[in-house]
């Protein structure tokens, strides 16, 4: 299966350097995964994150002329993110579509109660 940009695939950790870890994808493809690429935040040092032999997921995000593979763990979580937050979304506005009709069955009943309790009473006050 030929490797494309976008693809989402898996691979071994063979090697780790102060700027990002080699990762060794299918049919013995190696592609780089920059220090830049492993997380979202800070990363000092890339051992802190992988280590030798982890099987990770990572996203191509480029293949040079010459060959070269660049990968991006943190890419991957990216898409995985865009995706929840369209889940919590949809869900967002499916709570508040259904807090809004219970609001309004709510309040039309008080209003019905209200002019239950208003016609039958009068506007009677107590003395104390």
């Amino acid at each position: 299966m030929a490797l494309e940009v976008g693809q989402i695939v898996e691979g071994k950790v063979t090697g780790i350097t102060k700027f990002g870890a080699f990762v060794e994808l299918s049919e013995g493809v190696t592609g780089l995964v920059h220090i830049s690429e492993v997380a979202d935040n800070y990363v000092k040092d890339v051992r802190e994150y992988l280590n030798y032999n982890d099987v990770v997921k990572v996203k191509i995000i480029a293949i040079s002329e010459d060959g070269k593979i660049s990968l991006s763990i943190r890419k991957l979580k990216e898409n995985n993110r865009n995706a929840s937050r369209k889940m919590s979304a949809q869900s967002f506005e499916e709570k508040l579509a259904k807090f809004l009709k219970e609001s309004e069955e709510r309040q039309q009943d008080l209003k019905k109660y209200e002019a239950k309790r208003g016609a039958g009473s009068g506007s009677r006050r107590r003395a104390y």
